[in-house]
């Protein structure tokens, strides 16, 4: 006969909930909330699940995080192009887009070393494409951790760039700024503020022009 079952008594556990949807479970969560709405618990009521299971794949929410940032290296093409500046280019333009489609995950980027297993090979490839253009490897490095920092530190911004309204009315008052009291305001207000992404790519350009200057020893 076999036995019936009773709702009283616990249940066996809950079944297992892969990496991958965890992450991008994760991922959904802060991009609608944000990241202070980013916790084992809320993340668990999302999947249906219970923390230990969660806590199968992740220590903890540093670990999620990093698990997180990981998956969204994974996302940035490896770059190419026929020197080291045109492929460099293309994964700081890229790691800004995927950045910019992931506006709250820029800030738990900041202050922590990137060890996940595509962090490393994105590394490996900067770093390789910045020797084999020439730089020697001190500079190389210098070079990448500047990058770096110049892309996450525009991203960072993103988060807080959505306020359209706040832009307009920053545009207006510089456009009916007094041109006797401030004339070089004045003189540039039709083209103030610069959208983000545009102060993005202009800097961009800036640096890889130094770096080429730098390389070649000008």
């Amino acid at each position: 006969m076999a036995k019936r079952h009773d709702p009283a008594r616990p249940s066996r556990g809950r079944p297992p909930v892969p990496p991958d949807r965890i992450i991008d479970t994760a991922l959904r969560i802060l991009d609608e909330e944000g990241a202070d709405a980013l916790s084992m618990r809320a993340l668990a009521q999302r999947l249906g699940s219970g923390t230990a299971t969660l806590y199968r794949h992740f220590a903890n929410r540093a670990a999620l995080i990093a698990g997180l940032a990981d998956h969204l290296f994974g996302q940035v093409a490896p770059g190419a192009g026929a020197d080291w500046r045109e492929a460099y280019g293309a994964i700081a333009r890229d790691m800004f887009e995927v950045l910019s489609r992931h506006r709250n995950a820029a800030p738990l980027l900041v202050g922590e070393m990137a060890l996940g297993p595509n962090a490393m090979a994105l590394r490996e490839r900067c770093l390789a494409i910045l020797l084999d253009g020439g730089f020697p490897p001190g500079t190389a490095a210098r070079a990448y951790t500047m990058l770096s920092r110049y892309v996450l530190g525009f991203a960072v911004q993103l988060a807080g760039a959505s306020d359209r309204d706040g832009e307009a009315a920053a545009s207006a008052a510089m456009r009916g700024a007094d041109a006797t009291l401030f004339p070089a305001t004045a003189a540039v207000a039709g083209s103030l503020p610069v959208p983000i992404e545009e102060e993005f790519a202009f800097g961009l350009e800036l640096l890889l022009d130094g770096l080429d200057t730098l390389r070649d020893g000008r």
